[in-house]
């Protein structure tokens, strides 16, 4: 395990961590996030690990930028588009596939932090990585790089310390089913 500053030595690390499969801790606008690449299954499956949390669970995405969510499969159209409105920010929109997709797909949470480093590093991966709070499953989520080292960077590949996370609350949760209709799943640092 080995830790770096936010800056751009650091971006150089960290995404060479993520994308050889590894798992990092790194900041966001709200908490501190424990990433993995989604298209590397190993590394998502230790992010789990690491974590603690149970598989059914999901764990979201967050974005470099709008663009990335039609490249996944999951366009913003109707209520979608209006909530991403408050991208880059503390939301998390679960958005539900529409209906005329030939797959059937999974629900699947997106967000786009307000830091500007961490979108760089989620472009230099590709546009997404799968984050979720550097903390194990049912613990306070870390606010700063030693409590999330503590909690859960030792099984981590590397820590990215960017002192204290500006936010402190995570990210409120609101599902978008494909009927356009919405439901808040968890009040967090945005009142909706």
């Amino acid at each position: 395990m080995k830790i770096v500053n936010c800056d751009e030595a650091g971006l150089a690390a960290a995404a060479e961590v993520l994308l050889a499969g590894g798992v990092a801790v790194i900041p966001t606008d709200t908490v501190y996030g424990l990433a993995a690449h989604p298209g590397i299954p190993a590394a998502v499956e230790r992010l789990y690990t690491i974590k603690g949390r149970e598989a059914k669970k999901p764990i979201a995405l967050l974005a470099a930028d709008a663009d990335a969510l039609p490249r996944f499969g999951y366009p913003l159209v109707g209520e979608s588009r209006r909530l991403a409105s408050l991208w880059p920010g503390a939301l998390t929109l679960v958005i539900d596939p529409q209906s005329s997709t030939a797959t059937p797909r999974p629900p699947e949470g997106f967000r786009i932090p307000d830091h500007a480093w961490t979108r760089r590093l989620l472009a230099t991966c590709g546009g997404l990585l799968r984050v979720t709070s550097a903390n194990l499953s049912g613990q306070r989520p870390a606010t700063d790089a030693p409590q999330a080292l503590a909690d859960v960077g030792l099984s981590a590949d590397l820590v990215v310390d960017d002192g204290v996370s500006p936010g402190g609350v995570p990210s409120t949760v609101v599902r978008v089913r494909a009927d356009g209709s919405h439901e808040i799943l968890r009040e967090g640092a945005i009142r909706i």
